[in-house]
């Protein structure tokens, strides 16, 4: 849904419909760790695992599959420190590798993105317009980060 915040900002607050692609949960293949995964949520759930081996089970899985799995690891010692940076370079990677959903997300401009749900994952997005929203924090770090890159490569070509 798109709506306008209290200072006339563009607010896209849920991961959905036409917004679908900036979900985790959206099937877009991406290689991470010399892992190609069906999408974000694999990738990011195969990061939990401690060995290669078992982050490689979770190449196949649909997201479901893949949080469900993830629930079950034994969790990496490190998972709390290292849990967001590792999601930004999946998020990045994601638009990095796919140019299709990289313009659509360059195409959400200034709006402030926010992963609404209902499921309660206060820290990931937002319940009631409450949450950490880190998901959607990462894809506008994101999306600036390639425009800028964007904004170098035609400053080069000139």
């Amino acid at each position: 849904m798109v709506l306008e915040n209290d200072n006339s900002e563009l607010v896209i607050n849920s991961f959905r419909g036409n917004y679908y692609f900036l979900s985790n949960f959206y099937e877009a293949s991406v290689m991470y760790g010399g892992i190609q995964f069906q999408n974000n949520e694999a990738a990011f759930q195969a990061q939990k695992c401690v060995s290669v081996e078992e982050r490689k089970q979770f190449s196949v899985l649909n997201p479901s599959e893949a949080k469900r799995l993830g629930r079950k690891v034994v969790l990496r010692k490190d998972w709390e420190s290292v849990k967001i940076p590792i999601m930004k370079e999946i998020v990045n990677a994601k638009f990095e590798q796919n140019p299709e959903l990289q313009k659509l997300l360059l195409d959400t401009e200034e709006a402030y993105l926010e992963e609404g749900n209902n499921w309660g994952d206060r820290i990931w997005g937002t319940v009631d317009g409450k949450g950490a929203n880190n998901l959607g924090k990462i894809l506008m770090e994101v999306r600036s980060e390639l425009r800028e890159k964007e904004r170098a490569m035609a400053e080069r070509k000139r």
